[in-house]
């Protein structure tokens, strides 16, 4: 603002000595008219005038003059010189007191020659002015702007900055205006509690918190620094760690609940989903709720859905990321969708071609375009499902063994299918046996459970069985695990091909027994990464990480979970670190066990030739007790 007054300023200046310059050409140009005038008309223009003039001033009568002229030479240039002789009467007396003489005597004049010389000066250039230039007006326009040009000028400086400290001041006042505190109106009773209880709201306030919520409860440590060593939560020489990530429970949820089965989805890493049975001290509840938990929101599930009675097995869907399916005290299979609200989209109906018993087993085998959902229950029913279809089952057989000392049924506790297989399967009993079934009839066997041989080894109910999984470099999915309630672990090896000629040769025996718990252990699994690995949760609260390749008499870790409740279900995540525990008293916990998981090339080879030394101690046990 001040360098345009500062602008406008000069050319005031500059307006004011335009104008004094004018008028000091005005001025000089008057006297230059002036002179002119005098020049051509008050002097003489001839000698004789010139003479008259001198005599007229001096009251006497010209005095004759002779005036001789040299001439000059017709051939001579000009500028030569000439000699001019002029006879001049004596001067007269000035006195007063004598009087003229009557006569006087005639004088002789005397010539005096004068040499000039005369230049022939060239004559004075005539100026010719055109309109433009003929008044002083015209030759100020040819110099600059005019007056009025300037003044326009001047004019359209102080509107623009006009215009400018006007916008400064509404900018100003813009400014004040949001700053301000603004006054906000006042809502009713009524119309507060519409809006809470609007179904927009409430879906808008529910999802803005879980991000918020996953965000705040991200565990990265932002002040760590890494120029100094390793924390003192370092890993040991062998590189064993077991270190708690995140536990989950809700109050309204969780409280007064057992967690009855655990699992991670298949397509979103960091989601696990668990089971719980009814809260007796809420009759208005449901019975039975699964949780969809996620690892980065630790202080409320993300979805939770319901069930009219308790969920014994849940378990994601390996080909529908949104579908969650369970199993119940009932009978009934549910089919959930995150897409939709908590109750079930599908359930099976309590009739005589489906389950009317507890459903303690679920799995899933096929293919992406043909799959099956196969359950069990304590019943002996074993029936195959579509998800899309769950009005009826596809197919059903009863798990019959005629050679049973007490009954035909077999109440199924567990259920496992080896990797790659659609057909053949194992079940763990109440009895504490393991039978081998199948779905179809084939050569040389029938739909349902071989009754040719069995696997017996526990003196409890069967709580788990898990094959091992298909990968690496060399093939272990014929062994697979089990745990009961009789405080142990046993290692199997699936029979291929029946060779029963006497009753001793029926039943099959563990390869190996793992009998370091304190409880009941409720559950086991291989990892799905290290060949050699396997995890255990028992009636204490313990879990225990196991590696064949370094020790089968104890396990490698071992921690107490949470308060020390009971552990009933444990799941590993797909890249094998981390693993999923679920409580009695409605926690579920995560663990990370570290570097361990990941195998060395040479852990298939070790493990191998610690199955071939099991298999071949089994062998000459075998034959020894055959001899006494």
């Amino acid at each position: 603002m001040e360098r345009r007054r500062e602008e406008l300023e000069r050319k005031r200046q500059k307006l004011a000595e335009l104008r004094r310059a004018r008028d000091e050409r005005k001025g000089a140009l008057l006297v230059a008219q002036q002179k002119e005038s005098l020049t051509s008309g008050g002097a003489p223009s001839t000698r004789r005038e010139l003479e008259d003039f001198v005599s007229s001033l001096i009251d006497r009568p010209s005095t004759p003059t002779t005036t001789i002229d040299g001439g000059s030479d017709a051939g001579s240039d000009k500028g030569t010189s000439t000699t001019t002789t002029v006879i001049s009467s004596p001067p007269f007396s000035s006195s007063a007191s004598q009087p003229l003489p009557q006569a006087l005597p005639r004088l002789i004049p005397q010539f005096t020659s004068v040499e000039t010389v005369i230049f022939d000066i060239p004559s004075k250039e005539r100026v010719v002015y055109n309109k433009e230039v003929q008044t002083v007006e015209g030759s100020f326009e040819a110099q600059g702007p005019s007056e009025e040009e300037i003044r326009e000028q001047i004019k359209e400086e102080f509107a623009r900055e006009e215009q400018l400290r006007l916008e400064k001041l509404e900018a100003e006042r813009l400014a004040k205006e949001e700053t301000a505190p603004k006054e906000i109106p006042e809502l009713t009773d009524e119309e507060r509690k519409t809006i809470l209880q609007s179904t927009e709201f409430i879906e808008f306030v529910d999802h803005s918190s879980k991000i918020l919520e996953r965000a705040m409860s991200e565990k990265y440590d932002f002040m760590k620094d890494y120029t100094l060593g390793l924390d003192d939560e370092a890993e040991d020489l062998n590189g064993n760690r077991m270190r708690l990530v995140c536990s989950f429970h809700d109050d309204k949820w969780s409280k007064n609940r057992s967690v009855t089965d655990v699992g991670w989805s298949t397509k979103h890493p960091e989601l696990i989903v668990s089971s719980y049975n009814k809260n007796p001290l809420a009759v208005n509840e449901p019975d039975g709720i699964v949780c969809v938990w996620n690892v980065h929101l630790d202080d409320r599930p993300e979805f939770v859905f319901h069930s009219q009675s308790d969920v014994l097995t849940v378990r994601f869907s390996d080909f529908h990321p949104n579908l969650i399916i369970g199993g119940t005290y009932s009978g009934q299979i549910l089919l959930w969708d995150t897409r939709a609200k908590s109750l079930p989209i599908l359930k099976t109906h309590l009739s005589v071609g489906g389950h009317t018993h507890p459903v303690y087993a679920m799995d899933m085998v096929g293919t992406q375009n043909a799959h099956n959902l196969i359950s069990v229950s304590t019943d002996g029913t074993m029936c195959s499902w579509q998800l899309d279809m769950l009005a009826q089952p596809q197919e059903t057989i009863s798990l019959d063994y005629p050679a049973h000392h007490i009954t035909d049924e077999v109440a199924v506790t567990t259920l496992g299918f080896p990797d790659g297989e659609t057909n053949a399967f194992w079940v763990g009993t109440e009895e504490g046996a393991i039978y081998q079934a199948n779905r179809y009839a084939r050569a040389g066997s029938q739909a349902g459970i071989n009754a040719t041989y069995s696997y017996k080894g526990h003196f409890g109910p069967v709580t788990g069985l898990h094959f091992h999984p298909l990968f690496g470099p060399v093939d272990f999915s014929d062994l697979y695990l089990t745990c009961s309630v009789d405080w142990t672990v046993k290692l199997w090896r699936k029979r291929t091909h029946a060779k029963t000629t006497t009753a001793d040769n029926s039943v099959v025996h563990p390869l190996y027994s793992f009998e370091t718990a304190d409880d009941y252990v409720y559950d086991v699994k291989w990892s799905p990464t290290h060949p050699a690995i396997f995890g255990t949760v028992e009636g204490t609260g313990k879990f225990d990480v196991w590696n064949l390749n370094m020790d089968t008499e104890v396990p490698v870790m071992s921690t107490v979970v949470g308060a020390g409740k009971a552990l009933n279900k444990m799941s590993w995540s797909k890249d094998g670190r981390h693993a999923a525990i679920g409580s009695s008293d409605g926690h579920v916990y995560v663990y990370d066990i570290g570097e361990m998981a990941t195998p060395h090339a040479e852990d298939w080879n070790v493990l191998q030739r610690t199955v071939n030394e099991m298999i071949s101690t089994q062998t000459h046990g075998s034959i020894y007790a055959n001899e006494f």
